[in-house]
């Protein structure tokens, strides 16, 4: 039969680290009268201090060095002293020893200072461990609680100790019959506070156990550092698990297991030999770059990669690319937030930290995840990467191959109606405006004229169908006369700084006499006689390679400050599609027209750009039956304005 020690002893034990009960009167008698004698006796702590650095404990025959943790390292350790047993009761001996701890002592603050970050290994391994010993811990208070023989045997105790009917002694017996509950109550408002802070991002409420993992495994963790986060992140999360189990056995289920894809046990994977990692072959793969493709082909084929080594881990050898793990990175894409990169939320967090995380917010502030079609955009690059990695013997097969998302092909395109075009042509981007340089100043009417790329890409692309990109790329010599005709040379020759989507894209478009009344080929030539190279030297390409990707991005902002568009509806693109419509009216099919869009095979024509007459001519015919009924553009004309 237990002793009534033992039960007031274990008052103030919890399984999991939220505040602690109030401790019984005694023990509280009993820890203040300790302190007391602390203060009273400093002798109690140190009989003897040989030396600012050497001291003798109570209780110890041996001297040992005590010494002060660096500022510098309070945060990942704690500001306390560090204390070293000497092994010896002599002085002389101790001062000399004492030299050689203290020297070990500077080259271990040295080596926590070079440690700034742990492995994904080390901080999954951690998270596991919180959780198994949150868990145990609770099965352990559950155990440790009296039955029906207990009580009585505490309260009999009780009564021998402070006398029959003490008010005292029916408090402390409350104390102890009613622990359980008392820990529920206190379970739930942990939980309650962890899970508001989880979804604020908030890892406070585990700083504590923060620093003691980073003790554990001797590593100064920069508060706010990305390491930090994820080992907060995802111990806060563990506790979360563990405090739901418990919350499970409260009801009578104990086969509850974590939920949380954060909440597993760390699966070792052999780090890569040298050069053999997924980035390293990763960065031989762009080197080589096997199919020529574009550099923003590389770049989305780079954050496909980025993604799925945010995953494995970056010490992975690259035959973690196998079908199961792509499976799983897979479902988690499928719930991956939209800008993710852009919320400050998600600074700092994995892959799988972002969508837990996501997954954690109340339901007004949760990001949608990407599309479907996303999805398969990042495993296409992860794909093409592994097909590189097959013929080099590093997978035996593209695992990828047969796992894509089916998505049903949205064919209907958004396009202008005439009256939005007529408003569009009408507005102040057209017309004249306040300001070039700031989107709500366009959109104001003024007497400014804008006749550079801005305002001949829409125009163009009306009456021709072409990309944005290959209009804005143009040189003043692919505008030009053929065979008695104006013509658009659409190629990648002639400048190292032009691309086209493909070879097939190359081609020649003749100019729409629309454009020739709207005065496109006396632009041309206006640019030839100032001496331009380009068509449109003010049209740059972005960071990723891709020309005329800011005004197509502010030309959809530029429609919904005219009124034009609320949210998905037309875009710079419409044009092109409103163009392939056109011909469509015309009777003309798909394939009939393909050469003009730049659908059409390689051919050596596209590329030089010089048309048999005959040819020319029916293309000729082709583009002037683009035409847009109810649409009246005389308004642009030039003998109706000023200037270019």
């Amino acid at each position: 039969m237990p002793t009534l020690g033992k039960w007031l002893g274990n008052l103030d034990f919890k399984p999991i680290a939220w505040k602690p009960q109030k401790r019984c009167i005694s023990s509280c008698l009993t820890a203040a009268m300790l302190y007391i004698i602390a203060i009273q006796s400093p002798l109690g702590i140190a009989v003897m201090v040989l030396a600012t650095n050497i001291v003798r404990r109570a209780g110890s025959a041996n001297y040992s060095v005590r010494k002060r943790m660096p500022k510098d390292l309070w945060q990942a350790f704690g500001n306390k002293l560090i204390w070293r047993s000497l092994g010896t009761p002599d002085p002389e001996e101790a001062k000399r020893r004492a030299r050689r701890v203290l020297d070990e002592l500077d080259r271990e603050f040295d080596d926590m200072r070079a440690r700034t970050s742990m492995s994904e290994h080390d901080i999954q391994e951690a998270v596991w461990s919180r959780y198994n010993e949150l868990v145990d811990a609770d099965e352990r208070f559950r155990q440790d609680q009296p039955d029906g023989d207990d009580l009585d045997e505490i309260w009999r105790h009780l009564e021998a100790e402070f006398g029959e009917f003490d008010l005292q002694a029916y408090r402390i017996f409350e104390t102890i019959r009613d622990r359980i509950e008392h820990d529920q109550a206190e379970r739930a408002q942990r939980l309650t506070a962890l899970k508001i802070g989880t979804s604020r991002g908030d890892t406070q409420l585990v700083a504590g156990a923060v620093m003691k993992v980073a003790k554990a495994k001797r590593v100064a963790l920069p508060k706010g550092s990305s390491d930090y986060k994820k080992l907060a992140q995802g111990l806060q999360r563990a506790e979360l698990e563990a405090l739901q189990r418990a919350q499970e056995r409260d009801e009578g289920d104990f086969s509850g297991v974590p939920r949380d894809r954060l909440v597993k046990p760390p699966v070792a994977a052999p780090a890569a030999a040298p050069g053999r990692s997924i980035p390293a072959l990763f960065e031989r793969y762009v080197r080589e770059n096997p199919k020529n493709v574009k550099p923003d082909t590389l770049a989305q084929t780079r954050m496909a990669v980025k993604l799925f080594i945010g995953y494995v881990g970056e010490r992975s050898p690259v035959t973690v690319i196998d079908k199961l793990r792509v499976g799983d990175w897979k479902d988690l894409l499928l719930r991956y937030p939209v800008k993710a990169a852009e919320t400050k939320i998600f600074a700092g967090l994995s892959l799988e930290e972002i969508v837990a995380c996501n997954d954690a917010l109340p339901e007004e502030q949760r990001k949608p995840p990407i599309s479907p079609k996303t999805v398969n955009r990042y495993m296409a690059g992860l794909s093409a990467f592994a097909n590189w990695l097959v013929p080099q013997g590093h997978l035996p097969a593209n695992p990828l191959l047969d796992m894509f998302i089916t998505v049903e092909k949205d064919t209907s395109k958004p396009v202008f109606s005439t009256e939005e075009l007529t408003t569009l042509f009408s507005s102040p981007l057209f017309t004249g405006c306040q300001s070039d340089e700031k989107l709500a100043l366009i959109a104001q009417p003024g007497n400014l004229q804008i006749r550079d790329h801005r305002y001949w890409l829409p125009l163009v692309m009306l009456w021709s169908g072409a990309r944005p990109a290959e209009i804005a790329q143009l040189l003043v010599k692919d505008v030009r006369e053929q065979h008695g005709k104006w013509i658009m040379h659409i190629t990648e020759e002639g400048s190292d700084d032009k691309s086209m989507k493909t070879k097939g894209s190359m081609r020649v478009v003749p100019i729409h006499t629309e454009l020739v009344r709207l005065g496109f080929v006396d632009f041309a030539k206006a640019q030839k006689e100032k001496g331009e190279k380009h068509l449109f030297p003010e049209a740059e390409r972005n960071s990723r390679g891709q020309m005329a990707a800011k005004f197509s991005r502010d030309f959809g902002r530029y429609l919904e400050k005219v009124a034009i568009k609320e949210g998905r509806g037309p875009s710079l693109y419409s044009f092109r599609h409103g163009s392939a419509d056109a011909l469509r009216r015309a009777e003309y099919l798909d394939e009939e027209f393909a050469m003009i869009l730049g659908h059409a095979k390689h051919t050596q024509t596209g590329r030089y750009g010089h048309l048999p007459e005959g040819m020319l001519r029916q293309r000729v015919e082709l583009v002037e039956a683009i035409a847009y009924p109810g649409l009246d553009l005389s308004h642009l004309y030039p003998a109706t304005r000023q200037g270019f």
